[in-house]
């Protein structure tokens, strides 16, 4: 492989592997772009590894242009959560009272989307909170939703 395009193909097999937990369900446009993919608005949807019958659906943007077809853009902070039962609720394996349970690259190098789950064992819920992180600076922009869990369904705590 050519040594300027070796770069740019890790780059996309990165990309590609940041977005594997995600599945896009629609999105819309909200800039015009000449070249390149437009500016837009996703939506996608993300199944909590440790607790079946949970989907989290996210909406955030996504920079098109030129740096945004070649992974080089850096996207906003803002993206909005809402998590919900999808199907009946299960927790085959104990899970942390507060974990990352996803986390994907909205720049080319330091800056990611981040959603960690929390337990609020008081009120037999799962919280779900999505932020983004920059390694000088982060964002206070954030979203939280709840998913709450039947009684007789325990949740084991490690």
């Amino acid at each position: 492989m050519p040594r300027l395009t070796r770069p740019f193909a890790l780059l996309f097999a990165a990309a590609l592997a940041t977005a594997a937990g995600a599945e896009e369900i629609g999105s819309v446009d909200t800039v015009f772009k000449f070249i390149g993919p437009d500016h837009k608005i996703v939506v996608e949807a993300y199944d909590d590894p440790g607790v079946n019958g949970v989907t989290c659906y996210i909406s955030r943007a996504k920079t098109g242009g030129i740096k945004g077809a070649f992974g080089l853009a850096e996207d906003k902070s803002e993206a909005s959560i809402a998590c919900r039962q999808v199907g009946p609720i299960s927790i085959p394996q104990p899970i942390r009272e507060q974990e990352e349970i996803f986390s994907e690259r909205i720049s080319l190098v330091f800056k990611r989307l981040r959603i960690v789950r929390m337990v609020d064992p008081k009120r037999h819920a799962l919280v779900y909170l999505t932020y983004s992180d920059r390694v000088i600076e982060g964002s206070p922009q954030n979203s939280v939703t709840a998913v709450a869990v039947d009684r007789g369904v325990p949740i084991p705590l490690r």
